[in-house]
């Protein structure tokens, strides 16, 4: 099965699961996500990387206690690690590293802009606890010198302005012909 089928058949398993305490689901926040990279004029990579920023919630390997993920949310679950080892079999470093910085990404912007975590939902002021809280001095020296930083903070900044119910798409099958085009070629 190629990685494009194995990404619908994802999103079609978890399309109505909630995300994450945030009031839309799996698959609407992806949209939403994907949505406001193509709004930025952003590459194929970096709309597919916003697609699929949160897919290592879904394609772990863990016990789901319930369909909300409670026992799966409450600990720092490394989704972004999972998911740029899962996305990678199919797609470049420039969809992958995007989707692996993305925690960081937050961790970063809680630390640097003052602004940043008043923007941040209940849901995931809780989780940013989770996964480390605001970055030191040093962790955020050694985050900016990281060639997709920048890369991972837009999507980081698109993932926040991602989380609304019933807002209008294009629909999967949009960003999944995206995503076809930034694929390996033989990737399985």
């Amino acid at each position: 099965m190629d990685i494009i089928t194995e990404i619908e058949n994802v999103f079609e398993r978890f399309r109505n699961i909630p995300y994450l305490g945030e009031g839309c689901t799996q698959l609407e926040h992806a949209l939403q996500t994907a949505r406001e990279a193509e709004k930025a004029f952003a590459s194929d990579e970096l709309i597919t990387a916003a697609l699929l920023h949160d897919i290592g919630h879904m394609v772990h390997e863990l016990p789901m206690e319930d369909e909300n993920y409670v026992g799966f949310w409450n600990q720092d679950d490394t989704h972004e690690v999972i998911g740029e080892k899962w996305l990678a079999r199919g797609f470049p470093d420039a969809v992958t590293q995007p989707v692996r910085w993305h925690v960081l990404a937050k961790r970063y912007l809680v630390a640097t802009d003052p602004e940043y975590h008043g923007l941040l939902t209940a849901a995931s002021a809780h989780v940013l606890e989770l996964q480390g809280g605001p970055m030191t001095a040093a962790e955020c020296a050694e985050f900016e010198g990281h060639p997709w930083a920048q890369d991972a903070i837009a999507v980081r900044r698109w993932d926040d302005a991602a989380k609304t119910a019933g807002r209008h798409t294009p629909d999967l099958p949009h960003y999944l012909e995206i995503a076809k085009r930034c694929a390996k070629v033989s990737a399985t």
